[in-house]
């Protein structure tokens, strides 16, 4: 049985100047604000048989505000920044540039003692192949954004560098669908759940 599923971008917690590696801050007003004007075109994915979402108060906000009731998943969490957690990029760049360049050129580097970005996309990668086809062929997932550019890396069987070139907007929708290993990026308008 093949399954389709979609991931859905957590509404904002920041500005995206703001966003921080590992963010745990709650929605924003501006967030709560976009949830609002989205459910109407996202609210159908709640009909799917699996809802799932990232371990963060964002992700799982967005997902109850939808009407979700989404169950969290370890395996769907931002990528181990170590000892970059809660910083700006710009501020990890003032600290240690080399080690941010190295980093952002091989994404095989974990010069901030977490978790590489290879290590990332392959554990994201790894949750995509094991959801269960015989629980339902409809699942949904809010997840960070990105986690959500990990997923589609993994599925696209694409370079490792190509994370970097993928922008995932707040409560921008991919659907993915296949089955362990074997996935297509589906692109369509608006979610046919209802």
């Amino acid at each position: 049985m093949h399954l389709r599923v979609t991931f859905v971008a957590a509404a904002r917690s920041s500005s995206l100047l703001a966003e921080r590696f590992e963010d745990d801050r709650p929605l924003d007003q501006a967030g709560w604000d976009e949830v609002q004007r989205a459910a109407p075109e996202l609210g159908p994915l709640a009909a799917a048989e699996l809802r799932y979402c990232s371990p963060t108060p964002r992700s799982r906000a967005t997902g109850d505000a939808l009407g979700y009731a989404p169950l969290a998943q370890p395996a769907l969490r931002d990528c181990d920044m170590g000892r970059w957690r809660g910083f700006t990029l710009g501020e990890a760049m003032a600290r240690e540039p080399s080690a941010v360049d190295a980093w952002l050129a091989d994404p095989r580097s974990a010069p901030h003692g977490g978790e590489s970005l290879t290590s990332f996309i392959s554990r994201v990668g790894g949750w995509l192949d094991t959801r269960p086809a015989d629980d339902g062929s409809r699942i949904v997932a809010v997840a960070e954004p990105s986690v959500v550019r990990a997923a589609l890396v993994y599925a696209l069987k694409a370079q490792p560098s190509t994370y970097w070139n993928i922008d995932v907007r707040p409560l921008s929708t991919i659907t993915l669908t296949g089955i362990n290993g074997r996935w297509n990026l589906r692109l369509e308008g608006v979610p046919q759940y209802a």
